[in-house]
């Protein structure tokens, strides 16, 4: 029994039974289950290979994550260091450490 078919018979139990509760419930159960397998399928996740395929993506993404924390500490690393050298150096000039000043 295809799941439109289910459903069309849910449908049709709930309009002769006055729509009880527990008919409600599958009806809305098994239109959220044609929903799910409907967005699925556009999204091409319907194949077996989904599973595998969702998970790698989800691993390259937390290895992209962590690419950027790294890189964004090396660049802040090497931008300190940068400013302390420059500071170091500011300070052998002003001390005449180079010869560079007579003071």
């Amino acid at each position: 029994m295809k799941d439109s078919d289910m459903l069309a018979g849910l449908v049709a139990q709930a309009e002769g039974t006055g729509g009880d509760l527990v008919m409600l419930r599958a009806l809305v159960e098994e239109a959220s289950e044609m929903g799910a397998v409907r967005a699925l399928d556009r999204l091409g996740l319907s194949d077996r290979e989904a599973e595998g395929d969702v998970r790698e993506l989800r691993e390259l993404l937390s290895a992209w994550r962590d690419a950027k924390v790294a890189v964004r500490g090396a660049v802040i690393g090497w931008l300190a260091r940068g400013v302390l050298a420059l500071v170091l150096i500011g300070m052998a000039v002003k001390l005449g450490l180079f010869g560079l000043v007579k003071g």
